[in-house]
């Protein structure tokens, strides 16, 4: 596992790199007030809805639960595919925002011309590309080419968009607290990036599981479906994502000493959440805890355990939760002979061809 080649440089680099990359971000926007101008050219008093594909979509659900509590708007998430195939299912009157890495994907391309040009639904576009196809449609657009990436699967991307989103629903909330939180964040988790990263190394080291599965409520929910995709795409492993307290009415069936159960715990949940961790483990199964702060009762129940330790409002919390999933894919990837950077039957980005 350890890093001999060049096999996966670009991944490992560019989930190391996040820290940095959020800091290039956050300050791109600031000095010109980009986001308080663009907050005031967008609607209030209206559903906003976020839309994305694979990646993306898990982003658009992070942000629409952080959008709702950091606004007191009304947020929810839906794929682009739902959009073009549904069309009656969305939401109208709405406010669109399009979640696209490279701005070519297909379907976030044509969600955006339906929307702009059949429904004369202004858009908002976030992306990390530069001159992209969903920039020319959309009517208006966040840009973060400092959080683009070489690799195939999405890390420093999905976390740098997510903090730009946040920031734009905190600017927009007049959450002070919260936009000061994110300034410290990059050099906090920072700080602690090399404690997590040694976790999860040795857990890898030490096991290998037939079955992975990521648990979350809130705006936790999304970031433990990315942290699954993250596992599924770089090791080809069969993961599993649940809302925690839900894993209790039925899923728990599968836990056993070959599944890995990892609990991204919030603080607003916390004690039910911890309950749900020590059922797990009582009844066998191998235990990953995720938490800002952790007591003796996730001490107890938690195989292995990542603090965070985060001066920062709990919403602020979901990019660095995501961190330690990213580097469970890429190592258990390793493991397996795979190259994280290359992923089988994947591609950088996915664009159909007409009529598809």
């Amino acid at each position: 596992m350890e890093l001999n080649s060049r096999i996966g440089e670009h991944t490992i680099a560019e989930i190391l790199s996040e820290p940095a990359t959020w800091q290039d971000c956050l300050q791109r926007l600031e000095p010109p007030g980009e986001l308080r101008s663009l907050s005031e050219k967008l609607p209030r008093m209206i559903e906003w809805v976020f839309i994305g594909c694979g990646s993306s979509f898990y982003l658009a659900q992070a942000a629409a639960a952080s959008w709702s509590i950091l606004t007191g708007e009304k947020a929810r998430a839906v794929p682009a595919s739902e959009v073009l195939l549904f069309p009656q299912t969305f939401p109208a009157p709405c406010q669109p925002v399009l979640i696209s890495r490279s701005g070519h994907t297909s379907e976030a391309v044509e969600a955006a011309e339906y929307l702009e040009g059949k429904l004369g639904v202004r858009t908002l576009a976030i992306t990390c590309g530069k001159d992209t196809p969903i920039q020319k449609v959309a009517a208006h657009c966040i840009l973060l080419p400092d959080a683009d990436e070489r690799s195939t699967v999405m890390t420093r991307s999905f976390t740098s968009m997510l903090l730009v989103l946040q920031s734009l629903a905190a600017t927009r909330g007049n959450r002070r607290d919260f936009l000061d939180g994110l300034r410290k964040l990059p050099d906090q988790v920072a700080a602690r990036l090399n404690e997590t990263h040694e976790t999860v190394k040795s857990l890898v080291k030490q096991h290998t599981f037939a079955d992975y599965v990521f648990l979350g409520q809130g705006p936790f929910f999304g970031i433990a479906q990315e942290s699954m995709l993250k596992v599924k795409e770089m090791s080809c492993s069969y993961a599993q994502s649940f809302h925690t307290l839900e894993f209790r009415h039925g899923p728990k069936a599968i836990v056993s000493p070959e599944t890995l159960i990892t609990f991204i715990l919030s603080e607003s949940g916390f004690d039910a959440e911890v309950s749900v961790l020590e059922e797990i483990k009582a009844l066998g199964g191998k235990t990953f805890a995720i938490t800002n702060s952790a007591n003796a009762a996730v001490r107890c129940s938690a195989d292995y355990l990542v603090e965070l330790s985060l001066d920062a409002p709990e919403v602020a919390r979901a990019a660095a939760s995501v961190i330690p999933g990213q580097l469970l894919g890429f190592y258990t990837g390793l493991k397996k002979g795979l190259n994280p950077d290359e992923p089988r039957n994947l591609s950088r980005v996915v664009m159909l061809q007409n009529g598809e």
